[in-house]
């Protein structure tokens, strides 16, 4: 009797637990909102940086790298929504990047259409060919759906190298005409409002893919991911879901490009390339496959180390090494080699993972269960769905 009157008590006073979830959900919109702040304060502020950026923040030749770098975090979480996410490995992300790009500075080049109307268009146009393309290569899965992405990318580079119907530029690319474009975003002095664009564009995307992520599209897709097999016996349709987030996906980078091309006045057919969608796969692995914050860091290092190395390569301190590491180290692209290799090598969750595991390594229990609620929240998904 005196053992059965005390669980009860016991049950009583482990109750209030539960109430602790809220605060762990609310922590990282929090997190984001103070950063997101930070990132809109800097172009006001005075911080010098030296090594990372050309010059003091608010500088035009630092608010345009930094404005880059945010551009390329939001074009790595737009491709994390594809790989991350879905597990598609596509190979024509760039694709629609050079869509919204080229697409704009074509329609302002040739049309009277002011930059919102031209941009409305732009997204209209990527979505459908978005929807030919994912309808085409989701017929066919793993490598073969690579290739098949493949395929159209090179397409299109083509396309944007011969200067179709006059309209590409061939190697110089399209410019961008500013008699529609907005005064506040034209010109170096404007740079700080650029910026800002740029920072409201990896905002929306954030926002975009983490509700994809979290809705009932989302839970499909990652199902989809880890057994499609099980999704179809539960009476889903795998293809459509996954057709969606392609779509989306897309529809995100042709976004980004636009903005891109506002920030460089200047389209090249190199961002139409696979070696492009290529780089934006390093920058998503870089900072943790399956993580929204990783890809933003990924991208944020790799767009850093890749426009200042090539500062340090022509440096004097590189230019008195021996012959032996001179040659090398002169070369940007062979330490952005060495790099990635020593981060696969050591590193295999990315930033991201190196993080949690650095978060998890005093407390095994806290890992344990951190594995046991991942494997909980994933069969609860599957029930969800069904």
């Amino acid at each position: 009797m005196t053992t059965s009157t005390r669980a009860p008590e016991a049950a009583a006073v482990r109750a209030p637990a539960p109430p602790a979830r809220p605060r762990r959900r609310l922590a990282p919109w929090v997190g984001g909102a103070v950063a997101v702040v930070v990132l809109f304060s800097l172009p006001l502020l005075n911080i010098p940086l030296p090594g990372v950026l050309p010059g003091p923040t608010y500088t035009p030749g630092s608010l345009h790298l930094m404005a880059l770098c945010l551009l390329f975090a939001a074009l790595a979480l737009s491709y994390h929504l594809l790989y991350g996410v879905a597990g598609m490995l596509s190979f024509g992300h760039a694709l629609y990047f050079a869509a919204g790009a080229y697409g704009l500075g074509i329609l302002l080049k040739h049309t009277e259409l002011g930059l919102l109307q031209a941009a409305a268009l732009v997204l209209v146009g990527a979505i459908v060919l978005a929807h030919v393309v994912g309808a085409v290569s989701l017929r066919v899965t793993g490598v073969s759906f690579a290739m098949v992405t493949l395929a159209f990318a090179q397409a299109g580079n083509v396309l944007a190298r011969r200067n179709t119907w006059g309209l590409t530029g061939g190697e110089e690319g399209v410019g961008l005409r500013t008699t529609n474009v907005p005064d506040a975003l034209v010109g170096v002095v404007n740079t700080r409002t650029i910026y800002w664009v740029a920072l409201g564009v990896l905002v929306l995307v954030y926002v975009v893919v983490t509700w994809v992520q979290r809705s009932r599209a989302g839970h499909v897709v990652e199902a989809t991911r880890e057994n499609e097999m099980r999704v179809r016996v539960i009476g889903q349709q795998p293809y459509l879901i996954r057709l969606l987030t392609f779509v989306i996906a897309a529809g995100l980078a042709a976004v980004i490009g636009m903005a891109y091309l506002v920030l460089q006045s200047q389209a090249v057919p190199q961002i139409s390339s696979a070696d492009f969608t290529i780089t934006v796969l390093v920058m998503v692995v870089l900072g943790g496959v399956g993580s929204r914050w990783g890809a933003v860091v990924g991208a944020v290092v790799y767009t850093l180390l890749d426009q200042r190395l090539g500062v340090f390569a022509s440096s004097d301190l590189v230019a008195g090494l021996p012959a032996v590491l001179r040659v090398p180290l002169s070369e940007p692209l062979f330490i952005l080699g060495v790099l990635f290799i020593l981060v696969v090598l050591f590193l295999p969750g990315g930033i991201a993972g190196a993080v949690e595991r650095l978060r998890t390594r005093g407390g095994p229990r806290r890992a344990s269960g951190a594995r046991e609620s991942t494997t909980t929240a994933q069969r609860r998904r599957l029930e969800e769905l069904a």
